[in-house]
């Protein structure tokens, strides 16, 4: 009897255990929470992946100055990926396995996080606003996934019938990245066309990393076209213009918010004015009329010796959005609570002028709204409101 008594008692010691074990919550302790985030820092669009770090940490450090989330201290991971989804897999590994962070936030690149988010499903961890517009950020729905961007796709699909209208254009071509942030910016495209019944008459496509562009331009300058739409990031957008400027073939360019940079104008120059891109927030300028941008950009360079762009802004939405869903969580901080408290946000527009966003149980992208930005005397300057999708 006191066998069986014994044999009794360490079954319930062991349940018990197993209940506080369960309790836990990866990534969350009594003082801190560990956030995730996996960066181009050495690859093509390393100069986007260094913005959005710096981004990140001036709200990570903004917010842990105040004390914290409910008296937790936010610590930001950061891996690099280079740009390959191989590597993204590695790094994804090691922040959610030997890391253990609670979420993984900011994540760039459309083929680095569909290859990266089944390592963190599989642990029930969130991919909270990646830092890119593809629509499998937030499709098929996935209670751990969450989206800020209005999609390349809903981008191009609002944005190209206005303007092909606005410049009369007779003949639109795309050249695009061949992977799948490139084939959203051509599927957006083709149905934006198809609303003004006007099929795309040149798509020529080009390798991730490529630097030559030639045979790609000589091919739409052949086919006569007026409007191209650029699938393209920092140096193929540049490369792609410059090519053109340079044979003579001068047509309207329209990118998507992969587009919308800085470095475009810093590092193309003259070249570059003319060009068409969809965005949501404005380029952080230090001189801009705003006060409180430039505020915040005298800031951010103050901190880091270098400007700020719209990807710092980025990855400080980021922090901020994440700040504010846990902090609405309460004191029992887990994945459970966090997902509650995001399906009721509500987020109004900034001071960066975002699109207002909401969040549901079935709603996990913020916002479908995009307007149109254009780089005049090498500064972009915002040239249309939100356009509203169809």
């Amino acid at each position: 009897m006191t066998k069986t008594w014994l044999a009794v008692g360490a079954a319930t010691l062991g349940l018990g255990a197993a209940g506080v074990l369960a309790a836990e919550q990866q990534g969350v302790s009594k003082n801190e929470i560990v956030i995730g985030s996996i960066q181009d820092l050495s690859g093509p669009i390393a100069g986007f992946g260094k913005q959005v770090r710096l981004g990140m940490m001036l709200r990570v450090d903004e917010i842990n100055e105040q004390g914290g989330i409910n008296g937790r201290k936010l610590k930001l991971l950061v891996e690099d990926s280079a740009y390959d989804p191989k590597k993204a897999v590695l790094a994804a590994q090691k922040l959610v396995n030997q890391d253990k962070i609670f979420i993984m936030a900011g994540h760039i690149g459309t083929a680095q996080n569909l290859a990266a988010m089944p390592v963190q499903f599989e642990k029930n961890i969130v991919n909270f606003f990646p830092v890119t517009a593809a629509r499998e950020m937030y499709e098929p729905f996935n209670r751990l996934k969450y989206s800020f961007a209005a999609t390349y796709y809903d981008q191009m699909r609002t944005a190209l019938p206005k303007l092909v209208k606005d410049k009369s254009a007779k003949k639109v071509c795309t050249m695009y990245q061949d992977d799948e942030f490139g084939l959203e910016v051509v599927r957006g495209a083709e149905a934006g066309l198809k609303t003004i019944n006007v099929e795309l008459a040149e798509k020529t496509s080009y390798k991730r990393g490529a630097t030559d562009f030639s045979s790609q331009v000589a091919r739409m300058k052949a086919a006569g076209c007026d409007l191209v739409v650029l699938g393209t990031i920092i140096r193929e957008t540049i490369g792609a213009i410059a090519e053109s400027r340079k044979t003579g073939f001068s047509p309207t360019f329209l990118g998507s918010s992969a587009a919308y940079t800085d470095l475009i104008h810093k590092l193309g120059g003259k070249a570059m004015d003319g060009l068409y891109a969809t965005m949501t927030v404005q380029n952080p300028y230090a001189d801009e009329a705003s006060q409180q941008i430039s505020f915040w950009a005298k800031k951010y360079k103050t901190k880091f010796t270098d400007d700020p762009t719209v990807f710092s802004v980025y990855g400080y939405n980021i922090i901020d959005t994440f700040a504010r869903a846990a902090a609405k969580a309460g004191a029992n901080l887990t994945t459970d609570t966090f997902i509650k408290a995001m399906d009721s946000m509500t987020i109004e527009s900034d001071m960066f002028g975002s699109a207002p966003a909401t969040f549901t149980p079935t709603k996990h992208l913020g916002s479908d709204l995009s307007r149109l930005s254009q780089l005049q005397d090498g500064r972009w300057k915002v040239v249309s409101d939100y356009i509203k999708p169809n």
